[in-house]
């Protein structure tokens, strides 16, 4: 897994440097209604599977941007190259890359960096996570009445807005706040590092959510779909998620 690591980071690193230099210089398209895409996503993904493919040419790969390889190798490397496009496109600094590795359905190692910020979060099945280079550790908050939480709405939000405004006027009304900052894998993240207690989030693809979801873990949280279950295949990641730092995951799964 040593080798595994240092191209994770290594891919964080390069496309971190295409990301950082083109903020606030590029526009965007529109790839579906409130889906925008722009020249450092594709900058940043280029960048990501170049490394990948030189370290590990026999992996598979599958990145957000219409970049897929699948081959049948039970390692396959998920990428977002940009999860945040629409602050990145506003210069709103929530942005990350964030990058996933599969062995068959389970994922064994993740990063997630915000190269704005320069804050990187990375972590390894059974070896804990870290913020530049420090373990880091979910909150010790019980309740959920005590809680911080972070959601996010989907691109299809105005198909389903009562669904989601009626459950987010639920949290609301049982913790202590609510935020939503545009970036699922950071949402994670912060839930890992203990800036929030609790996240949950529905129809989001496997490149937003893996590597947070293993980097939360490692931290000592929870990850589960709405029903409390977890992913059982890697397609599966992210159609709905609850996560929390474990002691409010039940409270939290009962509001869903």
């Amino acid at each position: 897994m040593k080798k595994e690591l240092q191209t994770l980071k290594l891919a964080l690193e390069t496309a971190g440097r295409a990301v950082r230099r083109r903020f606030g210089k590029v526009g965007y398209r529109l790839k579906g209604e409130a889906n925008l895409v722009t020249d450092a996503d594709l900058a940043s993904q280029k960048a990501v599977i170049g490394v990948i493919k030189k370290a590990f040419p026999e992996h598979d790969f599958w990145g957000e941007e219409n970049a897929r390889k699948k081959t049948g190798s039970p390692y396959t490397w998920v990428v977002d190259p940009i999860d945040g496009t629409t602050n990145f496109a506003h210069t709103f600094p929530q942005c990350s890359i964030s990058i996933a590795l599969f062995y068959k359905n389970q994922v064994v190692a993740g990063g997630v960096y915000n190269a704005i910020t320069d804050e990187m979060f990375l972590a390894a099945k059974g070896k804990g996570a870290t913020l530049n280079g420090k373990k880091i550790h979910v909150s010790k908050v019980k309740k959920l009445h005590e809680a911080l939480l972070v959601t996010g709405f989907p691109y299809n939000r105005k198909e389903i807005m009562p669904e989601l405004l009626a459950r987010f006027e639920r949290f609301l009304c049982a913790c202590h706040d609510v935020r939503r900052l545009g970036s699922a894998a950071l949402d994670l993240c912060w839930v890992a590092a203990g800036r929030l207690d609790g996240y949950w989030e529905q129809n989001l693809n496997p490149w937003d959510v893996a590597a947070g979801t293993l980097i939360l873990t490692e931290a000592g949280g929870k990850v589960t779909d709405f029903s409390g279950k977890k992913y059982a295949k890697m397609e599966d990641f992210g159609r709905t998620i609850a996560a929390s730092n474990g002691a409010i995951q039940k409270e939290l799964l009962s509001h869903l």
